[in-house]
């Protein structure tokens, strides 16, 4: 045990001697910090207050102190003087150390310096910690700590605490957004018996009682489907989804999504949707339309650019979405593997080296092959192109939306097709291909990636900077 932490335990144990419980019970109506600040007034000075706060400096004076304690919205001085709390009061305020959490009341003034304070009448121990904060509060620097201990993160970085805070307004701005164009949102299983609705390796869980092998789901999709067919036209979840595949600045093995469906949409609509959604998220929270991302701006206005996946495979990697010669020769160049594989995942894979890089303000990209897409309907004038766009951001694919296929018995097709052309043993959702044939309307349907929007929406390199515990080696 570390000296300082053995100090710390005797003091909590001299506390108890006193009479002082040193992880206290309730501390109710106190007032959050920035409250005081914005509220205070010269015509209110000596207003009795009650806040609670973790410290975070403390300069003794003899037989007064300066301090700052910190909750989630601020931080406040407050000032301990012994003739105002009492000899004995003072002695139990000697044994607290920064990191303590407490409680205090007294009057709000304005010292010499313009600081608002706080003049204690009282103050109450509600924790007393038993190892110091990090770097004396100016911040962790390792990134790596910043990870594995969050809660140090928060508590010593106010940028990340209010990254964090603003993740959370963000899902209530785009639940806001959602109710008021009527949809309403569900819940579907996390544990399902087939993984579905997306292409992605899963996790794979065992359930004891009924003896059967379940997946924690790579995406909502065919659940929320399910919904459309029992009359629920327009639905949304914002969900956890879980996909066993690598870990980068881009990708987490659990991570969340926003899918939603709207019936008798299209993905003409859901473009609309994710370009009015999106917009309205940037002018709440920057006020205008150019953001900044990484050393570059993000022009966020309206209208967004809007280009096929031939055009653009076309103009960055010269080469036609038809020519499968050509294609197989430049994945060649590219060191894509190509013998056996199918021309339009060649593209796929081209697409991905030598596009994506190229598309940095908001750009729908559209019309993907069909071959792509097995839950997509065929484009009218084309039937080898399915209605389709991705949207990307700073080279970051944001969003996934199709016209979604309600044909039942091109569906099935569409299932065995893709079951037969996989390498590993495919399984084929029977009961969703049962639930079609009961009737699913026309609809458009949208996922977007909640992490890498808030990466753009808050100018964060790294997924890892906007989910509060991602996943991360084990420390040897």
């Amino acid at each position: 045990m570390e000296t300082f932490e053995k100090n710390r335990i005797e003091k909590t144990n001299k506390l108890k001697d006193k009479g002082v419980e040193p992880y206290g019970a309730s501390y109710n109506r106190a007032t959050p910090l920035k409250e005081v600040i914005d509220s205070y007034s010269a015509v209110e000075e000596g207003k009795n207050v009650r806040c609670t706060g973790r410290i975070m400096t403390m300069r003794p004076h003899g037989k007064a102190a300066f301090l700052h304690i910190k909750d989630w919205t601020g931080k406040l001085q407050v000032y301990v003087k012994l003739d105002k709390v009492g000899e004995e009061k003072y002695d139990t305020f000697r044994l607290l150390d920064l990191g303590d959490i407490i409680g205090v009341e007294g009057g709000v003034f304005k010292t010499k310096t313009g600081e608002i304070t706080i003049f204690a009448d009282d103050f109450t121990v509600l924790s007393k910690a038993l190892l110091p904060p990090p770097e004396k509060w100016h911040g962790l620097k390792d990134v790596e700590i910043r990870y594995r201990q969050r809660y140090l993160d928060l508590l010593s970085n106010d940028k990340v605490m209010e990254l964090f805070l603003k993740r959370s307004s963000i899902l209530k701005s785009i639940r806001n957004f959602l109710e008021d164009r009527n949809f309403i949102e569900v819940e579907t299983p996390m544990m399902q018996p087939i993984p579905g609705g997306a292409v992605a390796k899963p996790f794979i869980t065992h359930h004891n009682v009924l003896d059967m092998d379940l997946y924690l789901r790579i995406a909502p999709e065919l659940y929320l489907k399910r919904l459309l067919v029992g009359g629920m036209e327009r639905i949304y979840e914002i969900n956890r989804n879980f996909r066993n595949e690598g870990i980068s600045t881009r990708h987490n093995p659990e991570f969340t999504m926003m899918e939603l469906y709207q019936a008798f949409s299209d993905y003409n609509g859901m473009m609309e949707l994710t370009e009015s959604l999106t917009t309205s998220l940037v002018r709440e929270l920057y006020n205008k339309f150019e953001i900044p991302y990484g050393e570059r701006k993000l022009d966020m206005s309206s209208p967004w650019q809007r280009c096929t996946f031939s055009e653009l495979l076309l103009k960055y990697a010269s080469v036609d979405l038809n020519d499968e010669n050509g294609l197989r020769k430049k994945g060649k160049e590219l060191g894509i593997e190509v013998e056996g594989i199918h021309k339009d995942v060649i593209a796929e894979d081209i697409f991905k080296q030598l596009v994506e890089k190229e598309l940095w303000n908001p750009t729908f990209v559209l019309d993907y092959p069909v071959t792509l897409c097995p839950l997509t309907k065929s484009c009218d004038n084309d039937p080898t192109l399915a209605q389709r766009f991705e949207l990307y951001i700073a080279t970051m694919e944001i969003a996934n939306s199709y016209s979604e296929l309600n044909e039942p018995l091109e569906q099935s097709k569409r299932f065995h097709e893709q079951v037969a052309g996989d390498d590993k043993e495919g399984k084929i959702d029977e009961d969703f291909l049962k639930t079609l044939k009961y009737g699913m309307p026309p609809a458009g349907g949208l996922g977007i990636g909640i992490d890498r929007l808030i990466m753009i929406l808050t100018n964060s390199s790294s997924i890892r900077d906007v989910i509060l515990f991602p996943l991360l080696r084990q420390q040897s």
